[in-house]
């Protein structure tokens, strides 16, 4: 491992995200506590809260119905994620103005890597960043930035003087900088994390600092820890890629969609959703899965194998009504609350196994499926929305069903047709 000596990364975690773009597009919402909520009702919790509201301890995940009863006119917008991600990919040309993207780590958050005469003019990088923001976007997406010597060091930096904060921890000044940090404000130590550390005498950053690498790996019980370990003390470290391994979608029902045609609506859309992504990026998948969650009887689940790894969406729907009828089968006082489905064991359409037993009969009704399947995805692109479907194609209240961001995953602006 190698250990830099001066500053090599720059990270931007933008601040309340969600609530600044209304802020900076709706004028009523500016300067003054709001918040977003998942879809339009008094009894969702918010995805995300303004400063303004922050300061008044509201947090997100809290109520609308709860807040209004000390805030009777507490205004609260209905997420746009479509917008949102048109929102990020101007920020994005906004900060290519004055550095090139390293990685895009979520839809708020990015990374920059400094070279050369950037690591010391760091101070009039960030102005520069700032300003050009203003320019493009506008004063209310406003971005807390941070510098370190690797990517961990500079996204702490980044969340220590929220909002609209700049902090550099230069390893000229460290560990001393992060003695005034909570546990909690590193990343990858959690809840029970830090029961775990307790337990072990270390209670604060200092003590943690104090460890070894083989003693952070033992209280982990897995290599993160000295990966950790080698991150906090300025060592240059990379996370590892991962790799794909399913496509998949969830989504809460409104309470009028709590019954089995409801259910059965949702989960083919949310199906469909993500066989499109599946398509899109040229994989099949072996295997399916669909899970309902009851209010009284918890999570009733079925899994599917194909014969040979599948990309179509009849044979993706087929599927799904046998996988449905098994849990309607065994299940009583029929309450569903939350539908999930993925598609799984994956592999590339061009490399996928066949069945030699199959038929060419089967084989023929199968690529024929597959090319309607393809059809309809060009057709629906070009068009920008959905105009054809198999089936039943009914969108659920809210909107933007496959189409929400999540944590680590921005959807493409093709999820939204």
């Amino acid at each position: 491992m190698q250990k830099p000596t001066d500053i090599e990364t720059l990270y931007i975690d933008f601040d309340s995200f969600f609530a600044s773009v209304e802020q900076q597009l709706v004028p009523a919402y500016r300067d003054r506590p709001m918040g977003v909520l998942p879809l339009d009702s008094l009894y969702s919790g918010f995805i995300a809260v303004s400063r303004e509201a922050k300061a008044l301890g509201i947090k997100r995940g809290d109520r609308l119905i709860d807040i209004r009863e000390t805030y009777p006119n507490f205004p609260a917008a209905i997420a746009r994620h479509d917008v949102y991600i048109a929102m990020h990919h101007k920020i994005l040309k906004s900060v290519g103005r004055s550095l090139p993207i390293h990685k895009v780590w979520s839809v708020d958050e990015v990374e920059c890597r400094l070279m050369g005469n950037e690591r010391k003019n760091w101070l009039r990088l960030a102005v520069e960043i700032r300003d050009n923001l203003v320019a493009d976007i506008g004063p209310y997406i406003t971005p807390s930035i941070g510098f370190g010597a690797n990517q961990l060091l500079a996204k702490i930096a980044a969340e220590m003087e929220k909002p609209n904060g700049l902090v550099c921890l230069h390893p000229q000044e460290l560990p001393r900088l992060l003695y005034g940090i909570k546990l909690s404000d590193i990343p990858g130590i959690g809840r029970r994390m830090r029961e775990r550390l307790r337990l072990a005498g270390v209670i604060s950053v200092r003590q943690l600092m104090g460890l070894s690498g083989k003693q952070m790996r033992a209280l982990w019980r897995s290599v993160e820890g000295e990966r950790l370990w080698a991150g906090l003390h300025g060592y240059r470290t990379e996370a590892i890629e991962t790799k794909r391994n399913m496509f998949g979608h969830g989504r809460i029902l409104s309470p009028d969609w709590r019954n089995q045609d409801g259910a059965r609506n949702c989960a083919r859309l949310l199906l469909v959703k993500a066989a499109r992504r599946l398509r899109r990026q040229a994989y099949a998948a072996s295997h399916m899965s669909v899970s309902i969650g009851f209010r009284e009887q918890g999570r009733q689940g079925e899994k599917k194998q194909f014969q040979v790894p599948a990309m179509d969406d009849h044979i993706f729907l087929s599927a799904l009504d046998i996988m449905l009828a098994e849990i309607w089968g065994r299940v009583s006082n029929v309450y569903p609350v939350k539908v999930s489905v993925c598609l799984f064991g994956l592999s590339r359409q061009a490399t996928r196994s066949q069945d030699l037993l199959e038929s060419v009969a089967v084989r023929a009704d199968r690529q024929r499926w597959e090319d309607i399947s393809g059809i309809m995805d060009a057709l629906n692109t070009r068009y920008g929305d959905t105009k054809l479907s198999l089936g039943t194609y009914v969108e659920p209240p809210g909107g933007y069903a496959g189409g929400k961001i999540a944590f680590g995953r921005i959807p493409d602006m093709k999820d939204f047709i």
